[in-house]
């Protein structure tokens, strides 16, 4: 898939009488009769809500057209207002002229729904290629904002829509939303006994839907229109799933993750959104005891030009992960900060890093260029430094605090170490190395980090490597430091530094492959002092006699070979092998046989290597998608970039792999 466009931002405009239009496509953006009455008679009525959704587990709606967001406040306050709602209602919703948030701010100052337009100003996002995952109503209610070209943008969603809302400009004015290829694409998005429903009444819009399989009717209009188009999916076939995309469990919604470190707290929390119990198992007595115990964590996405699949995986990751962050550590619940982080780039010039930008086109909330100066006075080191990037959402955090976080609503259980799985009478059981069950459920994922390998090793094949890090800690007032803690920001160059709340500072970390030694050792601690006076953080002539009085961790971070994690089921390395054999099509991940088809329910979550305060939580939120059935939180090609299938090869001999590693210039 080819890198997203840059987005550009609407342009709005309000007529006298106060209707908001659009100059650059000469239309409005609803009729003067109002926004909301005008998506209660169409959208709501036309797709028979909000009685359509009563009774439901999950309702999923999606739109081809956002503008300014009233069709979903007016959805929103219908399904608060319906004391039989379902219990979540995930609107998705595409547009390729986002509103900047000035401009959404404005155009809602006379909503009907002003507690609900706030809300929706306070979440909006930073203007990128991306999926947003906005939450509301405690989860409950999510919106899913696709910014890009609805042509691009489609083919990437991976959802089961229940109610389609065809919104946009006039055909006549934006043909490309209402064309043949377009219609084509949504086929894929809808559920079985789908509806839609749309304001256009032309003869090329009903045409369009009855190609994809709906019956068509034409009802009462609104605002002056005559006739409004209803439909409902009526298709003569469909298609089988692939492999990998089974319907979502159906059985009692519990699960059991073995692990309480960052992924299996993530995994749990992407569970826990849906409704899920779930019960987390670790070896150790309390959550986040090893790697993910450490004091202070980097917290940030990475920029390449031309912009990459792992930049668009963490940036994407990172947005997610500060969203969810932000209350927590307004409320103290979570040490660490998300107001900046500078990645210094000693060998990037002024004019490079720039074009870069340029080429790129993210806007400047997300990521900047600081000149020396500029990256001096935003971190507190001292002057004449290199220039580096600026992350506008980065920073740090408390991997510990933030994995028990995640964990909120889980039944934790520490002290059980899980040798051996075994599927028994429709459940996943946990068993020690006498053969007793520690815990059991029907749907199992696997996160114990390096020891996930040895536990899926009868059933499928991984590739992780163990890389071990050692940080160094120093205490408050400690000589030689040239920055004041209280005015050092969340940096990183070679090696990377950060404020504790209690004036120490983290710094580190080393990188040791197939290094078992758990002790914290005087070389490493020297190795990140060196690295510490290279990033400006030390006086350069200062060199400390003795290195043992300081603290520091050892931790062992799980690596795949592209740096990117693994979350979804695991490949069926038997039916792999005799698919192969009998010369099936496997060139496609989504082809490739999974154990979660063969033994029901099994599914992996690991290989956070050292982003894993990035990743973890959209990982999560990914895995729990391929369990529950719910939207994928991100598009295909991410999907299949963290998927663990491209270990697997298509073919004998043939290598796996989604993608080929890029170069992380940040």
């Amino acid at each position: 898939m080819n890198a997203p466009a840059p987005i550009s931002p609407a342009r709005v405009d309000l007529r006298p009488d106060g209707t908001p239009c659009a100059p650059d496509y000469g239309d409005v953006y609803h009729t003067a009769a109002g926004a909301f009455a005008q998506a209660r008679h169409v959208f709501l009525a036309g797709n028979g809500l909000p009685g359509r959704w009563q009774g439901r587990e999950r309702f999923v709606i999606l739109e081809t057209g956002f503008g300014l967001g009233n069709n979903f406040l007016a959805t929103w306050a219908a399904w608060r207002a319906d004391p039989q709602r379902c219990e979540r209602l995930v609107f998705v919703s595409l547009e390729k002229h986002p509103l900047r948030r000035e401009d959404l701010q404005r155009v809602h100052r006379a909503s009907e729904e002003p507690a609900l337009a706030a809300e929706l100003v306070a979440q909006w996002p930073a203007l990128t290629p991306d999926l947003h995952a906005l939450d509301f109503e405690a989860g409950r209610v999510q919106l899913l904002l696709v910014f890009g070209d609805a042509l691009q943008t489609l083919p990437g969603l991976q959802a089961e829509a229940d109610a389609l809302y065809l919104d946009g400009f006039a055909p006549a004015r934006n043909a490309e939303l209402w064309s043949a290829e377009l219609f084509r694409r949504l086929a894929r998005q809808v559920a079985p006994g789908a509806t839609a429903a749309t304001w256009s009444a032309a003869r090329a819009v009903r045409d369009g839907l009855a190609s994809i399989g709906f019956e068509v009717e034409r009802a009462p209009g609104f605002g002056g229109k005559r006739d409004i188009t209803v439909a409902r999916h009526a298709p003569r076939f469909v298609p089988p799933r692939p492999a990998a995309w089974r319907p979502p469990h159906a059985g009692p919604r519990q699960a059991l993750v073995i692990g309480a470190g960052l992924a299996g707290a993530a995994a749990a929390h992407g569970l826990l959104r849906q409704g899920w119990q779930v019960e987390v198992i670790d070896r150790q007595a309390t959550p986040a005891a090893e790697t993910s115990g450490n004091p202070g964590g980097l917290m940030h996405g990475i920029f390449n030009a031309p912009d990459s699949l792992h930049a668009r995986w963490f940036r994407t990751a990172a947005l997610r992960t500060a969203r969810l962050a932000a209350p927590m550590l307004a409320s103290g619940q979570v040490a660490g900060r998300l107001d900046g982080f500078l990645r210094l780039e000693p060998r990037l010039d002024d004019d490079r890093a720039r074009a870069q930008l340029a080429a790129v086109g993210l806007p400047a909330n997300w990521i900047d260029w600081q000149d020396g100066a500029a990256a001096a006075a935003f971190s507190g080191l001292p002057h004449g430094g290199p220039g580096g990037w600026q992350f506008g959402s980065g920073g740090w955090l408390s991997p510990a605090d933030w994995s028990r976080h995640l964990l909120q609503g889980a039944t934790f259980r520490g002290g059980l170490a899980v040798q051996r799985l075994r599927r028994d009478g429709g459940l996943w059981q946990a068993l020690d190395a006498h053969g007793r069950v520690l815990a059991a459920a029907p749907v199992l994922v696997v996160a114990a980090a390096l020891g996930s390998p040895a536990l899926l090793a009868e059933r499928a094949r991984l590739s992780l490597a163990s890389v071990r890090g050692q940080t160094t800690v120093l205490p408050a007032g400690w000589p030689g430091l040239q920055v004041a803690p209280e005015a050092l920001r969340p940096l990183s160059g070679q090696g990377y530094a950060l404020a504790l709340p209690d004036g120490r500072v983290l710094t580190g970390a080393t990188t040791q492959h197939d290094d078992p030694d758990p002790q914290v050792r005087a070389a490493d601690h020297h190795h990140n002092l060196q690295r510490a006076q290279r990033l400006g953080l030390i006086e350069p002539s200062l060199t400390p006699h003795d290195l043992r009085d300081l603290a520091g961790r050892v931790g062992w971070r799980a690596v795949t070979p592209d740096r990117l994690p693994l979350a979804g089921p695991p490949v069926d390395e038997a039916a792999l092998a005799s698919a192969a054999a009998g010369r099936q099509r496997l060139d496609a991940l989504r082809l490739r046989p999974r154990l979660h088809d063969a033994q029901g329910g099994l599914y992996l979550l690991a290989g956070l290597g050292s982003r894993g305060l990035a990743s973890a939580a959209l990982a999560g939120e990914v895995l729990a998608s391929w369990i529950t059935g719910a939207p994928c939180p991100v598009a295909t090609d991410l999907r299949d970039a963290i998927d663990p299938a491209r270990q697997s090869p298509g073919r004998p001999g043939a290598s796996g792999g989604a993608s080929s590693p890029s170069t992380e210039r940040s």
